[in-house]
């Protein structure tokens, strides 16, 4: 009733009485003046005063996007807009102005039970709009009021048949299945739902706490899976590698030389080894001592050079 309030007197119906009146109040002043007699004149003014009353009371003018509902004493008389029309004052009354837009109404439900009850809040969004104003006049107290709770209700009743998981994972499901629900309730009304759009799902703190641990378990579970796997491989190929050694002496010579080389090269210490390795690699030589010395020089010489 608020908006019927405010749309009872436009701005082309205030210009109209004003025309009329200032017509009205210019024959009152001619004819006062004619006549010589100023009750004529007064009477002239009244009867325009009282014509512009009824006419911009009369006269509506309806938004693009606006459906005004006339009722005729009582009775459905017409739909009337965009644009303007007349209207019978007194007989004809317009309850409703109806906009025909695409609206949006956002709802939610707090602490509502899913199927394997998890206390959770959610909140949604719907699009809706009015494709039979006639309808949503006559056939519903207060439309509005009316799709904000169907679409609650839809919106409960969803989340008792839905577990959390299949809740976070598809909300695209969900919100299919609440389009239906509320399409469904508010075709009678003349509405028409386009879309419904889970915004969020919210659980409490203690549970989401725990399935963050869940998942950081899960993955430490895989690390360890991957770790396991890889040492496996490992001692696959280095099992293969011995089998290679075992029967070639020579090669397993030159892998243990190249082993000590490359530990005195990098790290520069000294490295104590068995005799028994010594001896196998010839190392306690004086040749072989002086062989390994004359590789190490060479080495710092190119690393000096590549330094310069």
């Amino acid at each position: 009733m608020e908006e019927f309030d405010m749309r009872r007197i436009n701005s082309f119906a205030v210009l109209v009485f004003f025309v009329i009146l200032g017509i009205g109040v210019g024959l009152a002043f001619i004819t006062a003046y004619l006549s010589a007699d100023n009750a004529q004149g007064t009477w002239v003014g009244a009867i325009f005063f009282v014509l512009a009353v009824i006419v911009s009371s009369a006269t509506k003018v309806a938004d693009q996007w606006e459906r005004a509902v006339i009722l005729r004493l009582g009775h459905f008389y017409a739909l009337k807009g965009p644009g303007l029309f007349f209207i019978i004052p007194v007989i004809d009354a317009i309850p409703y102005w109806i906009d025909i837009r695409v609206i949006t109404t956002t709802f939610r439900t707090e602490k509502t039970l899913t199927k394997d009850t998890v206390p959770v809040d959610v909140d949604a969004v719907l699009f809706w709009k009015v494709i039979d104003p006639k309808k949503a006049a006559l056939d519903v107290a207060d439309y509005r009021s009316a799709i904000s709770w169907a679409a609650q209700t839809a919106l409960r009743d969803v989340i008792g048949k839905t577990m959390l998981s299949d809740m976070l994972e598809g909300r695209e499901k969900i919100s299919s299945e609440l389009q239906r629900i509320i399409d469904e309730r508010t075709e009678p009304w003349g509405v028409n739902v386009i879309s419904v759009e889970v915004k969020d799902v919210l659980i409490p703190s203690a549970l989401e706490d725990a399935m963050s641990m869940q998942a950081q378990a899960e993955r430490e579970r895989q690390a360890r899976v991957i770790l396991g796997d890889s040492e496996r491989q490992v001692a696959e190929k280095f099992a293969e590698a011995a089998k290679t050694y075992t029967n070639d002496p020579t090669a397993l010579h030159l892998r243990a030389m190249n082993m000590l080389y490359e530990g005195l090269k990098q790290n520069s210490t000294i490295v104590i080894v068995p005799s028994s390795a010594v001896d196998s690699m010839q190392l306690g030589g004086l040749a072989g001592i002086t062989a390994l010395t004359m590789e190490l020089q060479k080495e710092k010489e190119k690393n000096k050079e590549k330094e310069l």
